[in-house]
């Protein structure tokens, strides 16, 4: 059984709020250096410190931190779910690959994808 992701952070419990806020999921547990978020299919999302945390590039860079994983989120208006990731605090990145996705930087600098449900 999959149980969830661990994403490291330099402030867990502010991102675990960052993707509670967004994804309308709680945050299931906190405690100093880790916060999860409960999805409603029964995975979490494990947030947990990382000192020296360095965020990743994208598009990836030579030389630079890549990102190692990244979440894609389905969504039903992709104007309006960009337009609430950033009032969350996220960013639009600068390279938009496809007219169906955008790609989007949390407050740690985790890229992630809100990708349009075109059914």
């Amino acid at each position: 059984m999959w149980w969830g992701a661990a994403i490291e952070a330099p402030d867990p419990g502010a991102l675990a709020g960052f993707y509670s806020e967004l994804l309308g999921w709680p945050i299931g547990h906190q405690e100093p250096g880790t916060a999860i978020v409960a999805a409603p299919n029964g995975a979490f999302l494990v947030f947990q410190q990382a000192d020296g945390y360095v965020a990743p590039v994208w598009p990836p860079v030579d030389g630079a931190q890549r990102p190692m994983m990244h979440f894609d989120f389905q969504v039903g208006d992709l104007e309006s779910a960009v337009a609430d990731a950033i009032a969350l605090g996220g960013t639009l990145a600068d390279h938009q690959p496809q007219r169906n996705v955008r790609v989007m930087r949390d407050p740690a600098g985790h890229p992630f994808c809100l990708c349009l449900d075109d059914d």
